[in-house]
C-alpha cells in the first residue's frame, strides 16, 4: 500500500474540532481529525483518524480510515480500515486491509490487476448512475 513505501508529509489537515463544508481538492497528502462535509479529491495519501467524520465521497490515491465515512471511497494504491472505523458507502481499490472491529456496509471491488480493476470500477460507477437517476423520478 502506498502509505507504506511514500513520504507522507501532510500537506493538509483538517484538526480535531475544526468543520468544513463544501468539496475539497487536495495536491499532496492530508490528514482529517475534525468533521468535513463534502467530496474529498486527494493526489496523496489520505489519513482519517479516529474522531474524524466525513459525509461526501473520497478519490485518493490511497486511504487508511478509523473514523466515520459516509460515502463512497475510491483509493487504487490501497484502502486499510481500522477497527475503530465505520464506512457506509461503496470501496474501490486494489489492496484492502480490514481489521477487526470495522463496521462496514456497501460494496466492494478489490482487484488487483489493472484493467479489469477499471472495467469493473466503470461499471459500478454506471449502475449507481442508473439507479441515482431512477430512484429521483
Amino acid at each position: 500500500m502506498g502509505l507504506l513505501s511514500d513520504d507522507i508529509s501532510i500537506c493538509t489537515l483538517v484538526g480535531a474540532g475544526s468543520s468544513f463544508t463544501g468539496n475539497l481538492r487536495v495536491n499532496g497528502a492530508m490528514m482529517i481529525d475534525g468533521d468535513v462535509d463534502g467530496d474529498l479529491e486527494v493526489s496523496g495519501n489520505l489519513i482519517i483518524g479516529e474522531k474524524a467524520r466525513v459525509r461526501g465521497n473520497i478519490s485518493a490515491k490511497s486511504a487508511v480510515i478509523s473514523g466515520i465515512v459516509l460515502g463512497d471511497i475510491n483509493a487504487p494504491e490501497g484502502i486499510k480500515l481500522n477497527g475503530t472505523s465505520t464506512v457506509l458507502g461503496d470501496l474501490a481499490t486494489h489492496r484492502l486491509q480490514m481489521a477487526q472491529g470495522v463496521v462496514f456496509n456497501g460494496h466492494c471491488i478489490s482487484l488487483s490487476d489493472d484493467d479489469i480493476f477499471e472495467k469493473e470500477a466503470a461499471k459500478r460507477r454506471q449502475l449507481k448512475e442508473i439507479k441515482s437517476k431512477t430512484l429521483l423520478k
